[in-house]
């Protein structure tokens, strides 16, 4: 069983599976996030969607460098979580599996490639209480050593 975070499900409504992988991605006590601008400001773990036929890893080291513009390097998963969630970019409801990985951030290519995002550094413990959704909290919390 994979623990939940945020809002049960509601009774009658179809929800679509969509696995993603996302990125705790320290250097020292900060954390390397993203900022999605549209359609409103969500601050995140980097990360995103599997497409068919990616592994996580790869999808890990894509979504990370869409979001953030880093490479990165050494992930290993340290634990996953779900939530259900409406998606208006693609006007779904999902039930959002999102396998977490630790990596390292070793080059910065350039700013993102994926629209209406900014990669920013924030202390670990202060991520852990203002990430837009309590699952990135609450791995951010863990590796703050506060969770």
């Amino acid at each position: 069983m994979i623990r939940r975070f945020g809002n049960a499900p509601e009774p009658g409504r179809n929800y679509q599976i969509r696995v993603g992988a996302y990125a705790l991605l320290p250097l020292g006590r900060d954390l390397l996030l993203t900022c999605q601008f549209d359609p409103d400001p969500d601050l995140q773990l980097p990360g995103g969607g599997i497409d068919p036929g990616e592994s996580p890893i790869a999808a890990l080291h894509r979504e990370v460098f869409e979001e953030t513009g880093w490479h990165i390097a050494a992930p290993r998963r340290v634990g996953a979580f779900r939530r259900f969630v409406y998606m208006p970019e693609y006007d779904l409801w999902a039930e959002k599996i999102c396998l977490i990985y630790q990596a390292r951030p070793v080059r910065r290519i350039g700013p993102p490639t994926e629209p209406n995002h900014k990669a920013l550094w924030m202390d670990a413990g202060y991520a852990s209480t203002v990430l837009d959704n309590p699952g990135d909290r609450h791995f951010a919390a863990v590796f703050a050593g506060s969770g």
